[in-house]
């Protein structure tokens, strides 16, 4: 969501649900909220690295599309590189504000999600 540069890949899929839930044309929103890299679409980044669709509130930050954000961003923090080990998964606590606030989810359900979103990517990419 924030600090980091980086990339959030989204598909034509994940753009229609994100237009719809925003009530904007597909058009206007990869004019405003996305950029090209090579073949592939991105969410843009604001300053400092944030989501375009980071959206400060007044007791906490937030997605503007969190009931539709990108496969990417459902997956996270339950990438391979945060799940390496105890203190990969700390790092990435430190950058990121929800980590370890929500519910607990165990080593099982993690790699069934994981496995499931993959392969959900890997079709939708093909």
């Amino acid at each position: 969501c924030s600090g980091d540069p980086g990339y959030v890949w989204v598909n034509k899929d994940e753009l229609r649900k994100i237009a719809e839930y925003l009530k904007i044309s597909e058009s206007k929103l990869r004019t405003e909220h996305t950029r090209r890299v090579g073949w592939r679409t991105s969410l843009r980044e604001v300053t400092q690295g944030n989501c375009t669709f980071l959206q400060d509130k007044k007791v906490q930050r937030g997605c503007m599309v969190y009931p539709v954000r990108p496969a990417q961003c459902t997956n996270w923090p339950f990438w391979g590189l945060n799940l390496a080990n105890q203190s990969a998964w700390n790092r990435a606590g430190q950058r990121c504000c929800g980590i370890n606030k929500g519910e607990f989810h165990g080593f099982e359900e993690i790699e069934k999600q994981r496995k499931e979103l993959t392969t959900k990517d890997t079709k939708i990419t093909k």
